[in-house]
This record gives C-alpha cells, structure tokens and sequence, in this order.
C-alpha cells in the first residue's frame, strides 16, 4: 500500500484556538484529530469541528492564511505558523 499524507481543514464551530482554522497534514483523519489534540488542544477535549479533507490550500484565505503557513507537504500543524518542530 502506497500511504500519503493528505491535507485537512478544521475550522471549529466555537471559538477555540486559532478563529480562521487549522491546516493539518495526516495520514488518516484521525491521525490529524490527534496531532491537533496533541500540539493545541492538549488536556481539552478536541471541539466539535467542520472539516474539509483534501483541502486545496488555494481555495484559503489568501490574505492571512497562505502567507502564514507553512508547508503542507510535511506531517504536522502547517497552518497556524509556530508548531513545525525541526529537528
């Protein structure tokens, strides 16, 4: 099986975290449920969400989300800038 990574879009329906969305690269929905539960939500239950797969980052907003993002072809949070960790 050839696995790739796809792009999600989860913008949550009470104000929680960053009001624009968060972009998360995963492998599954669930893989990027629990990134965003790991690196932002942390002790808090992971609100309630609606969320686009496969989302093409052209289709955001152009003038705050794609000049603060980082690259969505990576594992992880790319869009608020800050939770990329190099290593």
């Amino acid at each position: 099986m050839n696995a790739r990574l796809r792009r999600y879009w989860f913008k949550f329906k009470t104000k929680s975290g960053s009001p624009l969305g968060y972009g998360v690269s995963a492998w599954t929905e669930a893989d990027a449920r629990a990134i965003l539960q790991q690196e932002v939500f942390r002790d808090l239950p992971l609100p309630d969400a609606e969320l686009t797969a496969d989302v093409d980052v052209r289709t955001l907003d152009q003038g705050h989300v794609i000049p603060n993002m980082e690259s969505p072809m990576w594992r992880g949070i790319w869009f608020p800038k800050g939770y990329v960790k190099w290593s």
